[in-house]
């Protein structure tokens, strides 16, 4: 598989919180609980402590790249007054990553399943540690 394609599937798997190994289980059991391990194939979500800190930076960079694009935009084009702008760019500043943080770690799945791809646990052999 090429690897543009491959990238498209672990884009599709990220966008619809399926597990990035096998595209068939949920990542997530509620809003906020992610399941440790992908209830079809058995991969462990989290590789290390700490795995999920790059998540932050999908959820931080497109929080960011939205607001800096869109608050000069309605600033300076006028369709919205200062005041109400800056009120409604503040709430969506906590709003939108509050929603997205599934999507981000979803995404940051994805993006360590490109850069360094796992089989499916059932297929690797267990260690004796």
């Amino acid at each position: 598989m090429s690897r543009g394609a491959r990238f498209r599937r672990l884009l599709v798997r990220a966008i619809r919180l399926r597990c990035p190994v096998c595209g068939k289980g949920r990542l997530f059991e509620s809003w906020f609980r992610m399941r440790a391990t992908c209830p079809e194939c058995g991969e462990r979500f989290e590789r290390e402590a700490g795995f999920f800190l790059g998540s932050i930076y999908f959820n931080y960079g497109l929080t960011a790249l939205i607001l800096a694009v869109a608050y000069p935009l309605l600033l300076f084009t006028g369709s919205v007054a200062p005041q109400p702008l800056m009120w409604s760019t503040a709430a969506f500043a906590v709003a939108f990553p509050v929603w997205f943080f599934r999507y981000a770690r979803a995404l940051w799945l994805g993006f360590d399943q490109f850069m360094d791809p796992r089989a499916s646990s059932s297929s690797r052999p267990t260690s004796s540690m």
